[in-house]
């Protein structure tokens, strides 16, 4: 499900068994991220298809990317996947106003 900044933060905090999922580059990913989201890069396939098979399904997932294509191709390759509960930022982290953290 496409979600805006503020409807998905908002579903992201009243969630329980809520993650952040960031599909950039681990490169991107070091630049500066949304706080508690982990990596999982879109671009190494393999390793993408590897890391999200072996995410619990009955968890809800807020996905982003840097504009928003990648995790919309993610959300839509963990829904084939079985997961049911998955959300993709509208805009992606370049639209992101709240919190980032800078390494």
């Amino acid at each position: 499900m496409d979600l805006n900044q503020k409807s998905w933060y908002d579903e992201f905090l009243s969630s329980e068994n809520s993650v952040i999922i960031d599909v950039r580059t681990p490169e991107e990913f070091s630049d500066f991220r949304i706080p508690n989201s982990i990596n999982i890069n879109f671009y190494d396939s393999e390793f993408f298809f590897n890391q999200v098979s072996s995410l619990d399904k009955t968890k809800n997932y807020f996905i982003y990317c840097k504009s928003g294509v990648r995790s919309n191709n993610s959300c839509k390759i963990m829904q084939e996947l079985g997961f049911k509960n998955v959300y993709n930022l509208i805009g992606g982290i370049s639209d992101w106003d709240g919190e980032k953290i800078y390494n």
